[in-house]
């Protein structure tokens, strides 16, 4: 695809520093840009396979009352991180 896009003068020059060094093409650099923005800004999956991960946990009672006792540096009579309740060798 072909697409005309106004680059303020600036950023132009940047572009063209950065394909002057690494011995590539300005388009080039332009398509590693979109690429790279579009791997940061468009893969929010990860979010949702994460979400609630930790929801089934019983080692900690709950996780807003941990987060305050570890900024109050408080003792809630469980241990963290807990024990392996193996022995390891």
């Amino acid at each position: 695809m072909r697409t005309l896009v106004d680059i303020p003068d600036d950023d132009v020059r940047r572009l063209d520093d950065l394909a002057v060094k690494g011995n590539r093409s300005r388009a080039a650099e332009i398509r590693e840009a979109v690429k790279r923005h579009l791997q940061d800004k468009g893969d929010l999956d990860w979010i949702a396979r994460g979400a609630g991960y930790w929801a089934n946990r019983d080692d900690i009672p709950d996780g807003v009352e941990y987060q305050r006792a570890m900024r109050e540096d408080q003792d809630l009579g469980f241990e963290w991180p807990p024990r392996s309740s193996t022995p390891t060798s």
